[in-house]
């Protein structure tokens, strides 16, 4: 060795020092902060995969927290519901109690209607109290919004095609709308039953009387009554008569006078739809009807809708479709259920409780409810009255002893709060508890994923950790010799 101004023997071992200390480091850095990935130089390739999966992640974890805020948010309102719910119960049991006229004295009337007044009271104040972070839950804020419909439940005014609509979820993009069509494409039929009366006059024309004593038997829905007629009763006092008993039997009856022939006596049901029926049987003077046998039944039909292209389940005039981005309860009135071929559409503008429970934000990863106001103005419905009637001074109220109405109501009211109360904890059921679920093992799945390809491998790092000091250490031994060996040439001098 005769060259002292480039030590190559000391350069090489000084780039084998800085590339021993690089590793060193490198090592020591992902031992300390546990990723194999810290910075793009590391793995350029699995660092933009590892934020995409880290993306994700955040966005599955939000989608989580969602969920569970709005499960508790729901949990809320039904907590309301079940507490009118009680309520309800309680009034009902007033009504029954004072309905036991000949039981009750007038000052037990009066203490149970005060109960009732403040029981009306306490309804509405839940409706209006229960809220979540000041959000009021029960007051209709979280109802749907629609438009192109006539519905005036509060004074029950005439309605052209629909008594009610209840939209229960919906997805509908900002700023738009969503149609909805109906299309009646066969009737629903009320069960119907048709007689003559066999009384003639002196000519031996039927007039419309009967020929006889006759004692006959009405049986539908609610029950069966057993009616005695003189001879000689026509066929629209009949008809008078069994319409007075219709709420008992759930049969009504008109007397039609036909056109160049004798008056019809037609029974039908008063409701619509396959699960109606009406019977009616002769007990004495079968001959008093002609062209009525003995025993003669006959039920309803359920029709055929349509909701935006799809058959709905149809119940009479009940007509209720349930869909991924549409569920809707139905009641179409009388004249539009009954006729063929009736079409009728609404639009439904937004609203509802909106919950978005998907790590991708956007209309498909929304989920809505709506949550119908429930105070006194609006249990009940148009045909029968509304709970709040049953305050005192109003139409239903106990000093009016219209006791059957008032049960109807109550039972009406009962009814669309445990409906309510259904269809809110089938939400959390089958949506946000299943939502959950699939979230979570997604966010398990995804970290697993993003940590196979960030998170440091201890086991590797921790032998490239001691391998690196050995070379560190080695390499300082041979820049050491390297740096003495030009001092060799001192010999030369000598």
């Amino acid at each position: 060795m005769g060259r002292i101004n480039s030590n190559v023997e000391s350069l090489i071992a000084r780039r084998a020092l800085n590339t021993n200390n690089t590793s060193l480091n490198q090592a020591l850095l992902r031992l300390s902060t546990g990723l194999r990935i810290n910075s793009g130089r590391d793995d350029p390739a699995g660092l933009i995969a590892s934020e995409t999966l880290r993306s994700s992640l955040r966005a599955i974890n939000t989608a989580v927290q969602n969920a569970v805020r709005a499960d508790t948010i729901v949990s809320v309102a039904e907590g309301g519901l079940q507490e009118i719910s009680s309520l309800l119960l309680e009034l009902e049991n007033l009504v029954d109690q004072t309905a036991n006229e000949a039981g009750v004295t007038s000052d037990e009337v009066s203490a149970n209607q005060l109960q009732i007044d403040s029981i009306l009271a306490s309804i509405n104040r839940l409706a209006e109290a229960t809220a979540f972070g000041g959000k009021k839950l029960l007051n209709g804020n979280l109802d749907f919004t629609t438009s192109g419909i006539n519905i005036n439940e509060a004074t029950g005014a005439a309605l052209t095609d629909l008594d009610k609509v209840q939209v229960n979820s919906a997805k509908v993009a900002a700023g738009s709308f969503r149609q909805v069509n109906i299309n009646v494409v066969t009737p629903s039929e009320v069960a119907l039953v048709s007689a003559v009366a066999a009384g003639t006059d002196s000519s031996g024309v039927l007039n419309g009387t009967i020929n006889g004593v006759t004692t006959i038997q009405i049986r539908g829905n609610l029950g069966s009554e057993i009616l005695s007629f003189a001879s000689g009763t026509s066929t629209a006092t009949i008809a008078t008569t069994i319409q007075a008993s219709s709420e008992l039997t759930g049969v009504s009856a008109t007397a039609s006078a036909a056109t160049g022939g004798p008056a019809s006596l037609v029974f039908q049901s008063t409701e619509y739809g396959k699960d109606q029926f009406v019977t009616i049987s002769i007990i004495q003077n079968t001959a008093g009807f002609v062209s009525q046998a003995a025993d003669t039944t006959d039920y309803g039909v359920n029709g055929t809708v349509t909701v935006n292209g799809a058959n709905a389940v149809v119940a009479g005039l009940d007509v209720s479709v349930n869909s991924g981005s549409l569920a809707i309860d139905l009641r179409l009135t009388s004249t539009f259920g009954s006729t063929a071929n009736g079409t009728t559409s609404f639009e439904i503008k937004g609203g509802g409780a909106v919950f978005s429970i998907s790590p991708t934000v956007g209309l498909s990863g929304q989920e809505s409810i709506g949550i119908a106001e429930v105070s006194t103005a609006k249990l009940g419905n148009k045909g029968l009255g509304f709970l709040a009637t049953l305050g005192t001074g109003l139409a239903n109220d106990l000093a009016a002893k219209n006791f059957t109405t008032a049960q109807k109501i109550v039972r009406a009211s009962i009814n669309q709060i445990a409906t309510l109360r259904g269809r809110l904890g089938g939400f959390q059921k089958n949506t946000l508890v299943t939502t959950m679920n699939s979230l979570r093992i997604a966010a398990e799945n995804v970290t697993a994923a993003e940590s196979a390809i960030r998170d440091a491998d201890f086991a590797v790092e921790t032998s490239n950790l001691v391998r690196a000091q050995i070379l560190v250490a080695s390499s300082i031994q041979v820049l050491q010799l390297a740096n003495a060996q030009p001092q060799n040439v001192l010999a030369l001098l000598g």
